[in-house]
């Protein structure tokens, strides 16, 4: 017997069965859609190949698999495959895999990593397609503001988020001056942060804008420094936050300023060294150190990748695991019916604790302001953070009345 006769035979036995026990039973069961296909299928489109592979990358996509492989390989009686592409970094290239994905493979939910041109793009085919789309390594605060939509959910972090947790940091009264990279990812971390110190009566010296990618921070970092400040906010990332760091060490200044990257990644730390980087202050929204269970997670990840894990590689584990749960907790792979699950359940795994999704589509969570330790001070390969202040749930999140996204009014 074939595949697809099987599939028949076992459908008329099925309604046999639920003819015999009555109408109540056949409406029941009239109204559980059930797995499309038979199969849940989860899509995870980063960048694989190019320069953010070490903070999302094959990683990421193996904690997808770990997540499933927890779940024992199936949900609802149904096997559950993961399917991986690379956006290369480009939105037009996420935009088509996205399409390819729900069109053409039957992909049932999209988990999107780093890049938010890409991520945006993503979320934009999965709204159009009714499907959910869980936004994890992208930034962009535009996914729960303007551009929201009741498809996507907003995962790990936000410019607007880790700009409230930078803005936190160097003192009550401490004056800031900004480095911000030109483009929309720096300026809403940069607007953020400096909204953060205005309200808390603290006064912003300056800012100064560069091109992402400028080769020679040396001159800006000068031009902070003569204003008085007493904190650097760098609301850049990656490469351009590493250089601006450079000029900072270069220049001695880093017993006088207080400096904060308001967007690095653990990997990214161990590159640039905590010789280089010590005493900088960083928002995340998890660290491997946090308590027994994200140590214990950690570990495994560091037997099989030689390296800890960053704050997204657990987020892309925790967003599939939920999806999973949902759909298990639905009896449903509709897109609708799972979404109602995960905004009605609070989540609770190695990333968060009593996390929750809010009308804008942020999952909220606990976020925290790190400090990075002294050599001296690290007692173990990759300890490289202290924590100075766990900001709970809501307090790390825009506000209704902050909100540009129309759903949540």
């Amino acid at each position: 017997m074939s595949a697809g006769h099987a599939r028949v035979a076992t459908a008329l036995l099925a309604a046999t069965a639920v003819a015999l026990t009555g109408c109540a039973s056949s409406v029941a069961a009239g109204n559980a859609p059930g797995i499309s296909g038979d199969v849940v299928r989860i899509g995870f489109i980063t960048d694989m190949s190019g320069p953010y592979v070490g903070i999302d990358g094959p990683a990421g996509a193996e904690m997808v698999r770990k997540a499933v492989a927890e779940k024992g390989g199936a949900v609802g009686g149904a096997p559950v495959e993961v399917i991986v592409a690379d956006h290369r970094n480009k939105a037009d290239v996420a935009a088509a895999e996205a399409t390819e994905f729900f069109d053409r493979q039957g992909v049932d939910v999209l988990i999107g990593g780093v890049n938010s041109g890409s991520s945006l793009a993503m979320a934009a085919v999965a709204r159009e397609r009714r499907k959910p789309f869980v936004a994890v390594g992208a930034g962009d605060s535009s996914h729960t503001g303007e551009q929201c939509s009741p498809y996507t959910v907003h995962y790990a972090y936000s410019t607007t988020a880790w700009g409230r947790i930078a803005g936190r940091a160097g003192g009550d009264d401490a004056s800031w001056y900004f480095l911000t990279a030109d483009y929309a990812f720096g300026r809403q971390m940069h607007d953020a942060a400096a909204r953060y110190v205005t309200s808390a009566g603290r006064t912003v010296a300056g800012a100064a804008h560069h091109p992402r990618g400028a080769p020679d921070l040396t001159p800006l970092v000068q031009q902070a420094h003569a204003s008085g400040a007493e904190v650097i906010g760098l609301a850049s990332g990656h490469d351009d936050l590493a250089r601006a760091l450079t000029a900072v060490n270069t220049l001695g200044l880093r017993d006088s300023v207080a400096v904060v990257g308001m967007h690095l990644f653990i990997t990214e730390l161990d590159e640039i060294g905590l010789e280089h980087a010590q005493g900088m202050y960083v928002p995340a929204g998890w660290f491997w150190t946090r308590d027994a269970e994200t140590r214990a997670w950690s570990e495994r990840f560091f037997a099989e990748f030689g390296r800890m894990p960053t704050s997204l590689q657990a987020a892309d584990y925790s967003a599939a695991l939920q999806y999973l749960n949902a759909v298990e907790g639905a009896g449903s792979d509709d897109a609708d019916a799972v979404l109602a699950r995960l905004r009605n359940t609070r989540i609770n795994d190695v990333y968060t604790k009593n996390g929750y999704i809010r009308g804008d589509g942020h999952m909220v969570h606990d976020m925290y302001l790190l400090q990075v330790k002294e050599p001296g001070e690290s007692a173990e390969p990759w300890d490289y953070y202290r924590l100075v202040e766990t900001v709970e749930g809501e307090a790390a999140w825009p506000t209704k009345g902050e909100s540009a996204c129309p759903l949540w009014k």
